[in-house]
């Protein structure tokens, strides 16, 4: 194995796939980047549905191929029960193209699979080794060196000229040095889930046959996920506000508790309960071992700033929704994106280093705004079960409301690709916001309604406009996609 260089042009921290999309994005522009991961992959890790996006993306440095042949099981669609009483909305993903599908994958396999890819690019990929401190410029604010530490006990020190955090939800600048990451108050959530083997199908005689498929609980507490995964394996669990989280699991005081409290919970969701059947429970960590409940909670937040002088913070390190829409590989890879193109952007002089740290900014602002809109606006039905909030009154399902949806909830907000046949107009774009933001208002008196306005525009300042968010540009600025001219242009 290499030794670990004193210097590079890019470190990243993190092989995840946030961190090994940007390396890849970088080393294909001759850019010499090193990777540090603390991890020795294949590791377990939560997150396992993907957005149909994620194919442009894959494309983009030469790696769809790969997913495709591996055996990933295929994601025509998703399912989404909001309210109870309303049968379910679907979201088709191969409508216009049968090969539009997305994926859901084992994320021992799939992280892998992209870790190893940035390193055929030309990364230098270095795991089992841990960041341990970032060292800045006389100012404070300019990292220029970091202190790492291997599973060998052997440290060392590496300067760079450009800094990317993905280092998951550690978030290393944005908690440790900065301090600009905080909470989504009303997404304090906690999750906890297992996985199942011979479990049933969604609805196996339809078109719809083998798609994922979410519930609201009848409570209006939380929603539950059946994810089905290749080799006859399906990731399960359910997520809570975190108060009736705690208060519920305090009535299992057994040895056994967080098992009992899972299998109760999942009676609150009928259909996916039903969907289980006969199945059991399974253990599909990369070590194997007796089946577990794991749990997951405050996982849902944003940071002020993404970048600064010669750093960038991309995925989970900076920002996470939830993952009701199955958005955090897409939020990852097109940040991924977003900070590889800037730098070099930078690199090359597109722009200045501030104009293009700004951009990182105000582009994963853009995407994490959009998907936190749509979330919330599904939160709103979910907490409402007594009242359709998402549908007109004398409407029998879903299906209207997500049409609104469909355009955020697929990823193609974010993508700049001709192939794309479901790419917004801004229009639909406004459109689609517009909608969601007024899911905030519900049939109440008119003070709740004002008061449901005024949250949303609290939400919305501390990214953008809903009309900031239709605009494609930022700053009359977009990503420059050319292969081998990776950066800013203007336009």
């Amino acid at each position: 194995m290499a030794s670990k260089p004193d210097k590079a042009q890019v470190l990243i921290i993190g092989g995840g796939p946030g961190g090994s999309y940007s390396a890849a994005c970088l080393a294909r522009e001759g850019v010499d980047v090193v990777i540090l991961e603390s991890a020795r992959f294949p590791r377990y890790h939560i997150g396992e549905s993907m957005l149909p996006s994620i194919r442009n993306f894959l494309r983009y440095i030469d790696l769809e191929d790969t997913f495709v042949a591996h055996g990933f099981y295929k994601k025509k669609g998703a399912a989404f029960r909001l309210h109870s009483s309303k049968p379910e909305g679907y979201t088709n993903f191969v409508a216009l193209d049968e090969n539009n599908y997305a994926w859901n994958t084992v994320r021992s396999e799939s992280d892998e699979i992209m870790l190893s890819h940035a390193a055929t690019c030309g990364a230098m990929v270095f795991q089992e080794t841990r960041v341990t401190d970032i060292e800045f410029d006389a100012g404070g604010q300019r990292p220029v060196a970091a202190l790492w530490k291997d599973s060998q006990n052997r440290s060392g020190r590496i300067q760079f000229n450009y800094l990317i955090d993905a280092s998951g939800r550690r978030g290393l600048l944005s908690t440790k040095y900065f301090g600009t990451r905080q909470p989504i108050q009303s997404l304090k959530n906690i999750a906890m889930w297992s996985y199942w083997c011979d479990t049933g199908t969604y609805k196996p005689d339809s078109e719809r046959a083998g798609s994922p498929f979410f519930e609201a609980l009848g409570d209006g507490s939380g929603w539950a996920w059946f994810i089905p995964l290749h080799g006859n394996k399906t990731s399960v669990g359910v997520v809570m506000k975190s108060e009736i989280w705690s208060k519920n699991k305090s009535t299992f005081p057994s040895q056994n508790s967080l098992l009992e409290f899972y299998l109760a919970a999942l009676k609150g969701a009928p259909e996916v309960k039903s969907l289980i059947g006969a199945g059991g429970m399974i253990n599909i960590t990369p070590n194997g071992g007796t089946p577990v409940v794991m749990t997951a909670s405050d996982y849902s937040y944003s940071a002020s700033s993404y970048a600064g002088e010669n750093y960038r913070i991309v995925g989970d390190a900076g920002a996470f929704v939830d993952p009701f829409f199955s958005n955090g590989i897409h939020l990852a890879v097109s940040g991924g994106l977003s900070a590889a193109a800037t730098i070099c952007a930078s690199i090359k002089g597109d722009c200045s280093e501030a104009e293009a740290a700004h951009f990182h900014t105000r582009r994963i602002g853009t995407s994490y705004t959009r998907f936190l809109v749509v979330v919330l606006s599904a939160y709103q039905q979910m907490r409402a079960q007594s009242s359709p909030v998402l549908a007109d009154i004398d409407e029998d399902s879903f299906d209207r409301a997500f049409n609104h949806f469909r355009p955020i909830i697929q990823g193609y907000a974010d993508v700049q690709s001709d192939s794309v046949k479901c790419a917004l107009t801004e229009e639909e774009l406004k459109a689609t916001l517009e909608f969601c933001a007024q899911a905030y208002i519900p049939p109440e008196p008119e003070n709740k309604s004002a008061k449901a306005q005024v949250n949303l525009v609290g939400i919305m300042a501390t990214s953008e406009t809903l009309d900031a968010l239709s605009r494609a540009s930022i700053d009359g600025r977009r990503i420059r996609l050319d292969q081998g001219a990776l950066g800013l242009e203007s336009f």
